[in-house]
């Protein structure tokens, strides 16, 4: 009788082990898991009907099955129905636009998004999410056209646009060029209307420029700049390397700047400047003058820009430039401003009040300022030997605010004077020029401010 009780006390302790087993079993394996599905898709959706709405769902044990049911506030029609019979972790579902009468007359509904994960949890059923979301149907373009431009640009020049867009539900709107640079415009004079300058790198051969106007539903419109494009006028300039700018200009700026390649001969230095630090400087110039004003402008003048009082030109924006070591060819570059020379640590000016939102030494454009004037325009100023005026300072016009010099890799005291629209530089001879500054610009801001007065 004893053992007999000891054995049915041992099937107990057994089975409540086996109880105890399974339950952490059930608790601890990923086939129980307990986790609910994740549908990862924004709250509320504008939609065109032209595509598929993508809805990501989530969940490690795999997804089962998915549903999407449509609302009109009234009567539901499913969009989506979907088994997924082999595990994924992670899917997209694609629920077509309804092909019927269903949203006719209608903008808003609401959507009831389902997913059930393959867990063994909830006695095999799985673990379910349910999500419900804002839908809102927009199948309209939005509006642009154009107001006033200017008749043309030349290559490595500036143009300026003013135009119309609008859509209750505009989500991005920029110009996008044939050669991959986005420029992006500001509010101007009054509600729906904007303005931007243009700009055609040295570089690009071809110029061509559309405003993209893009809504929350992905509704795209497009309104071609007619701008005649004019030739180039840049200098082919052959400049002969001699051994003493090697060994002394090129060298110290090595030892300063790149001591790592100080052991590389004097013309693979010179290479080095012209070509790997040229490109990190003007990323740099770039990036800071890249940014162009977000709140509306009522207008937008400048006065011609002299930042050296009788100065001469000593070389042009856009000379293409073949340099040569002892009649063998090293390198090419394009300059990128224009240089100015008069005397010794002469006075520059800024001919136009701005902010001062560079003033820091650049690698070859040595004691580098960068002035930003509005509107996307800024006015650059490489080789000072002294700043006289600091980043975040206001300055005036006619304000002296640095000295000439020989910093960075200039071969004598003198001024490189650049001007850039939203990060690409741009031929300051233009913004030297009262003429053109007023038929290419000033009258087409005019001229559009009376069209829209009209509208």
């Amino acid at each position: 009788m004893k053992r007999k009780n000891n054995y049915a006390g041992i099937i107990i302790i057994l089975i409540f082990l086996l109880i105890i087993g399974g339950a952490f079993f059930v608790y601890s394996s990923k086939q129980f898991s307990r986790n609910k599905p994740k549908i990862i898709v924004n709250n509320t959706i504008y939609w065109n009907l032209k595509e598929p709405l993508k809805v990501i769902l989530k969940d490690n044990s795999g997804i089962k099955f998915a549903q999407a049911i449509l609302n009109d506030g009234k009567n539901n029609l499913v969009l989506a129905n979907k088994t997924y019979k082999t595990v994924n972790k992670k899917c997209i579902l694609n629920i077509k636009p309804p092909k019927n009468s269903f949203i006719l007359n209608k903008n808003n509904f609401t959507m009831k998004i389902k997913a059930v994960d393959m867990s063994k949890w909830n006695f095999f059923s799985g673990n379910k999410t349910t999500k419900i979301i804002h839908i809102i149907i927009d199948q309209k373009n939005p509006e642009v056209y154009i107001v006033d431009s200017s008749y043309g640009i030349r290559r490595g020049g500036s143009a300026i646009v003013v135009f119309y867009a609008k859509d209750k539900n505009l989500k991005k709107l920029y110009i996008q060029t044939s050669f991959g640079k986005k420029f992006i415009p500001t509010p101007f004079y009054k509600k729906g209307y904007y303005i931007s300058l243009l700009a055609w790198p040295i570089k690009i051969k071809n110029f061509r420029a559309n405003i993209i106007a893009i809504d929350k539903a992905n509704n795209i419109a497009k309104a071609y700049i007619p701008l005649y494009l004019k030739p180039p006028r840049f200098r082919k300039v052959t400049i002969q390397i001699k051994d003493s700018f090697l060994n002394n200009k090129v060298a110290t700026f090595i030892h300063n700047n790149a001591p790592k390649i100080s052991s590389e001969s004097p013309t693979k230095q010179f290479i080095y400047t012209e070509v790997a630090e040229r490109k990190i400087n003007e990323n740099l110039i770039s990036k800071v003058t890249s940014k162009t004003d977000s709140k509306m402008i009522t207008d937008f003048y400048l006065k011609p820009f002299y930042p050296l009082i009788d100065a001469e030109k000593v070389a042009g924006f856009g000379d293409f430039r073949t340099y040569f070591y002892k009649g063998q060819k090293i390198c090419t570059s394009y300059h990128s401003g224009v240089d100015l020379a008069s005397i010794a640590r002469a006075k520059i000016r800024s001919s136009n009040k701005g902010v001062v939102v560079f003033a820091h030494f650049n690698g070859i454009y040595g004691n580098n300022m960068i002035i930003y004037h509005g509107l996307g325009l800024y006015s650059l100023y490489g080789h000072c030997s002294k700043f006289l005026v600091q980043k975040g300072d206001q300055v005036k016009a006619n304000q002296v605010i640095a000295r000439t010099g020989q910093t960075g890799m200039a071969l004598g005291d003198h001024l490189h004077f650049g001007i850039y629209v939203q990060g690409v530089a741009v031929s300051p001879i233009e913004w030297f020029d009262k003429h053109w500054m007023k038929i290419n610009i000033f009258n087409i801001i005019k001229n559009s401010k009376k069209i829209i007065d009209k509208n």
